[in-house]
């Protein structure tokens, strides 16, 4: 696959490896993609929070949800037993 960059993204680059950041093109671009896959798991994880979210939400309007007191009454006994 061969990929066209615009000018300013090559001078970019460039800079990056004239400072010592990266020792070739191929090692910026690789960093690049590894940044992109972080942020597609970091979205995808924020998507997941946040149906999380919603789904504790509606149970705490059912009221399912447990008292405060009562969970960190059970963590404690938890720590404590470790």
């Amino acid at each position: 696959m061969n990929i066209a960059l615009k000018p300013e993204q090559e001078q970019f680059i460039q800079s990056q490896i004239d400072r010592g950041r990266f020792k070739s093109a191929d090692e910026a671009v690789s960093q690049a993609f590894k940044l992109l896959e972080d942020r597609e798991r970091y979205q995808s994880w924020i998507e997941d929070t946040r149906q999380k979210v919603e789904v504790a939400v509606a149970e705490l309007d059912r009221g399912e949800g447990v008292e405060l007191d009562l969970v960190i009454d059970r963590l404690q006994r938890l720590f404590e037993s470790e």
